[in-house]
C-alpha cells in the first residue's frame, strides 16, 4: 500500500515558566509536497497567549479530514455516475466530549455538504446512495470509531 509522512516542528520560545505550561503550542506542519500549515493548540483547549486561534489545530484538522475524503469520494462516484458536481461546500462540525471511561473525545462529526448540478440534479434517493457509498469507501472514516453522519 501506500505511506504518507507529515513533519511536525515545535521550538520552545519566549520567557514563560515551561515547567507551569507557561510555553507557547504554536508549531507548525510540513508536508510531502512542499507546503507548510500553520499549528497551534485549539484556544479551546489552551488559552492565549499559549496558543494561537489562526493555526491550525488537530481537531479541526480531524474534521477537515473527514470532510475532505468524504467529499473527494463522492464527487468521483457521481461522475462514475454520469452526473456533473459544479460546486461542494462543507462546513462540517464535530463534537469534543467526555466518553463514558471519561476520556475526551471528538464524538461526533456531522458533514453538511451543499452540492451544485451541472446539469439535472439527481433525485434525493441518489443523492443519499452517493454519500452512503462516499462514506463506506472513505480511508479515513474507515479509521476512526467517531460517529460520522451527513446531512444535505
Amino acid at each position: 500500500m501506500s505511506t504518507y509522512t507529515a513533519t511536525t516542528r515545535w521550538t520552545r520560545k519566549g520567557d514563560g515558566d515551561f515547567t507551569k505550561g507557561q510555553y507557547s503550542r504554536v508549531h507548525e506542519w510540513a508536508f510531502d509536497g512542499g507546503v507548510t500549515v500553520p499549528a497551534s493548540a485549539s484556544p479551546h483547549v489552551v488559552p492565549a497567549p499559549w496558543s494561537d486561534p489562526a493555526g491550525v489545530d488537530p481537531e479541526e484538522a480531524f474534521i477537515a479530514s473527514l470532510s475532505s475524503c468524504h467529499m473527494l469520494f463522492f464527487i468521483d462516484f457521481a461522475r462514475r455516475d454520469g452526473l456533473t458536481v459544479d460546486d461542494y461546500v462543507d462546513e462540517a462540525e464535530g463534537l469534543m466530549e467526555k466518553r463514558g471511561d471519561g476520556k475526551i473525545a471528538m464524538t461526533r462529526v456531522t458533514l453538511r455538504p451543499r452540492i451544485t448540478w451541472g446539469g439535472e440534479a439527481p433525485d434525493d434517493a441518489a443523492i443519499a446512495d452517493l454519500h452512503h457509498r462516499a462514506h463506506e469507501a472513505c480511508f479515513i472514516a474507515n479509521s476512526v470509531t467517531t460517529e460520522v453522519t451527513v446531512q444535505s
